[in-house]
Order: C-alpha cells, then structure tokens, then sequence
C-alpha cells in the first residue's frame, strides 16, 4: 500500500555511498542523497504542509499535478525520482535482464541492444536537466522516453504517460564531479550498476 506524503520518511541508500564506485564515485553519491534528494523531500513535506495534498499519495498527486501548485510538482517529483533511482541500481548490477521482463523489452523493442541504444539517446539527448525513463504504457507495452526536470510519466503534464519502472538522472549534479560535460560516458557507465531483479519487480508490479 502506498504512503500518503504526509507518511513518508527520508530513505536511506540501499547501499553504501562507494558502493557503486567506480562507475559513480562515493562524493556524488552522498552529494546528490544526503543534499539534493534531501532538499527535494523537504521542500515536498513544506508544499503539502497543512494542505489536503499530504493525505494522498504522490501517484494520486502527479495524476492532476497541472492542478497543484508548481513546488509540489518539482519537490515531489524530485523526491519520486530520487526514491525510485536509487533502488535501480546496485553493486552486484549489470548484465540483462531475464525472464518476462526481457521477453517484454524483445517484444517491445526487437531486442536489447535496441532497447539499450534508445534509452541511451534519450539520456543523451534530453536538452538541459531532466530523466530517461523505462515505462510500461496503459497497453503493458514498454516505451522509452525523458523528461524535463522532475518530471516524470506518471504526471498529467508529461508527453510519455506511462508507470516508470526504470530511471536515469541526467542532471549535472549526479556526474559532474567525476565525468564533468561528458554526460555519454556516465550513461555508458550506468548499465554496469542496474539493478535488473528491481526494476523486473517494478514491471511486474505495473502490471
């Protein structure tokens, strides 16, 4: 069952800060959780603050979000973001995908390595700070896309609606320290560290 946003707790990592070194380093693992996501969480709890927006969950939220005020659209999409990525990724990550998951990506996008190059360029190519996404459409296809910001699927206002099942941060602070303008390398880095026995228990939860 999901947490109204006035339930909600800072997460911790499911994992040490130098867990994923060396393909994201330990100063911008705790950087971007313990100051970014943070920031985001906090601002989220201030927007909702005796407001009837804190006794519904973020999903419900981001729903009608055009009809929320701006701070909960950025905060808690910052903090969703956040909360969702870091459970994407783990020390034991990498490789592919198997099961029904991988059948569904075949299936969807005529194999992996298809799959791989497009959410490659959508990381890539997102103009400014934003998110690739992983989603399972209404049709429980898969689709890829980004978004702009702290947007994400699950909001009225995105192009793609869809239930992210997984993410990729293309904002500066989540590589800059060690990969400085070069955004390609960071996400070449980023299937090293993919939890894909998550992100196969967030597809069959969408379904």
């Amino acid at each position: 069952m999901s947490l109204t946003v006035n339930q909600l707790q800072f997460p911790a990592l499911p994992y040490d800060y130098a867990a994923l070194e060396p393909h994201i380093d330990a100063m911008t693992m705790e950087i971007h959780h313990s100051r970014h996501h943070k920031a985001y969480f906090d601002n989220l709890k201030a927007a909702v603050k005796d407001s009837p927006m804190g006794d519904h969950t973020l999903p419900e939220l981001f729903a009608n979000i055009s009809k929320h005020p701006v701070a909960v659209r950025n905060h808690g999409g910052g903090h969703f973001n956040h909360d969702l990525f870091w459970n994407v990724m783990s020390p034991n990550g990498g490789g592919k995908p198997e099961g029904i998951l991988a059948d569904a990506i075949v299936k969807s996008f005529g194999s992996f390595e298809q799959f791989q190059e497009l959410f490659n360029n959508a990381a890539k190519t997102r103009f400014g700070s934003g998110w690739a996404w992983l989603c399972v459409k209404a049709d429980k296809s898969l689709a890829v896309c980004s978004t702009a910001n702290q947007d994400n699927p699950l909001m009225d206002i995105a192009d793609c609606a869809g239930t992210p099942i997984l993410n990729l941060d293309v904002w500066e602070h989540a590589y800059y320290l060690k990969y400085q303008n070069k955004r390609p390398d960071y996400v070449s880095a980023f299937w090293n560290v993919i939890n894909w026995d998550q992100v196969s228990k967030n597809y069959q939860a969408a379904l």
